[in-house]
């Protein structure tokens, strides 16, 4: 393998991820690259996963704060939780073993808006940040880094770290370069500056990871691909979804309300956004943009197609095939394509300026719009928030999409109040699944309710939300927002009790 390791002075560090794991002690925060898959160290956390087992088995302890992009792989998250010595975890996740240790307690979560965290790294709230652990595709000759496949809190992390590992990997192409923008004027309060971004394809910053040199104490080379899932193959229900949607979109630009071009669009993670994106693909949409956190398959598709001019995003989120596509044509794609610190993908002030469209799933969401995309009945974490608070709240149009049903029809995503609430009703406009659209703007939460009944309950579950309401308004009296806070949540009760949330 020739070595992508440009500068000289620093050849001399390149070592075994064994070696470069010796650094890294118990009680540290580590910072590691990462986000939905892509860009993340292949090597260096299971070396340490061994050496955290070691000096466990030697009746030491062991324990790190693991901090990341965003959700990584089972090389990097799954390795480590399964040696009992992640002592905390953030800002996202989507590990199965993660999760369990989660809810077990073994792991502290701190479930963290995605454009939150830099800042509360860089004001020191969260404590020191000890070791970064960061994949690279190569280092320049003078000593700046090529991001690879994401970038992520990449820039907090080598800014912030007191000691730095580089994995450096081959598997990553060399024609990425280019494709990166890194915005490096991050202030605090009272120094923060306007960010100097009117445009989806607005660079405002460089193609490099800047890193002091001095802080790398270690190389790793690598040649190690992503760890990419493949989506799911659409059906009649994320088409009716996505059908939906675009029928929404037509239909306000008819209105006079968006252009015909749109405004940027976002969307979330999963086969539901990116069966959104293909439905973009058969419409009579042209000249789109994006300004996302993940490049999913679709807006690849949307790409090639000439239907997309340019996607900003923070990471890709491709399938095997479409991530060997991106490889190998990344000199075609940087065109289209600009990678960006999540300091800036999920910033309010730009998703707001910009005027985002956002598309973004949910767990299920209640008669009033409030919506719950983190739990699991009130209790159990699944994944995160990530980065959905960022664009509702923020966001031109703030849209969330679900099946309208769970678990073969004894979950209804559409219940009389949710069992958690990550985005309030006053974040969200458009609530989407498989029996319509609900568009929530303007109306009162009486109006509200009937409407989400009526557009996006399953018809199994219509009539039992309508006498939920009818029985709340006896109860609490009429009332601005009518609950009865002693059935809100029967529904979520009988499910652990019965398995099914039908009468």
């Amino acid at each position: 393998m020739t070595s992508r390791v440009g500068k000289a002075s620093l050849r001399s560090k390149i070592m075994s991820a064994e070696e470069a794991a010796q650094f890294i002690e118990d009680g540290h925060n580590v910072g590691m690259s990462g986000f939905t898959g892509a860009g993340y160290p292949k090597v260096v956390p299971t070396a340490l996963a061994n050496r955290i087992r070691q000096q466990h088995a030697a009746g030491h302890q062991f324990r790190i704060g693991l901090w990341t992009g965003a959700s990584t792989a089972p090389e990097l998250d799954g390795a480590l939780a399964e040696t009992g010595g992640v002592r905390t975890r953030l800002p996202y996740q989507s590990d199965p073993v993660t999760r369990t240790m989660i809810n077990d307690g073994v792991i502290d979560y701190n479930d963290i808006h995605l454009s939150h965290l830099g800042p509360l790294v860089r004001e020191g709230f969260l404590g020191k940040l000890d070791v970064a652990v960061i994949e690279v595709a190569a280092i320049t000759d003078d000593g700046r880094l090529i991001p690879s496949s994401s970038i992520g809190n990449n820039k907090v992390w080598l800014d912030e770290a007191e000691k730095v590992i580089l994995e450096v990997n081959s598997w990553q192409s060399l024609e990425l370069e280019g494709m990166h923008d890194v915005y490096e004027k991050f202030a605090l309060p009272p120094y923060r500056m306007p960010v100097q971004m009117t445009r989806p394809g607005d660079r405002i910053g460089q193609p490099y990871l800047s890193v002091d040199n001095d802080k790398i104490i270690g190389i790793v080379e690598t040649n190690h691909p992503d760890r990419n899932t493949p989506f799911k193959a659409l059906d009649e229900t994320s088409q009716a979804i996505a059908g939906h949607f675009i029928e929404f979109l037509e239909h306000e630009v008819r209105l006079g309300r968006l252009p015909k071009e749109l405004l940027p669009l976002q969307s979330g993670v999963g086969n539901i956004a990116n069966a959104v994106l293909a439905g973009l693909l058969d419409s009579d949409f042209e000249g789109l943009t994006s300004y996302t956190e993940v490049i999913q398959d679709g807006m690849v598709d949307l790409i090639d197609s000439g239907k997309l001019s340019v996607a900003s995003a923070t990471a890709f989120s491709l399938s095997p095939d479409y991530a060997e596509r991106m490889n190998d044509n990344a000199q075609r794609y940087r065109r289209n394509i600009i990678l960006r610190p999540q300091e800036i993908s999920n910033h309010p002030e730009l998703i707001r300026r910009l005027g985002v469209i956002a598309c973004n799933g949910l767990i299920e969401a209640d008669i009033y719009g409030n919506v719950n995309s983190t739990h699991i009945m009130g209790s159990r974490m699944q994944n995160g928030i990530g980065g959905s608070g960022d664009f509702a709240r923020n966001a031109y149009i703030s849209c969330f999409v679900t099946p309208s049903t769970a678990k073969g029809g004894a979950i209804s995503a559409i219940v009389p109040f949710v069992s958690h609430v990550d985005h309030t009703e006053h974040d969200t406009s458009v609530i989407v699944t498989e029996q319509g659209l609900a568009d929530l703007r303007g109306l009162a939460p009486r109006k509200r309710a009937d409407l989400i009944i009526e557009k996006c309950a399953h018809p199994a579950y219509r009539p039992a939300l309508h006498d939920y309401v009818e029985r709340a308004k006896q109860v609490a009296n009429g009332q601005h927002t009518p609950h009865d806070l002693s059935l809100a949540h029967e529904w979520h009760r009988r499910f652990l009790v019965e398995g099914t949330m039908a009468h």
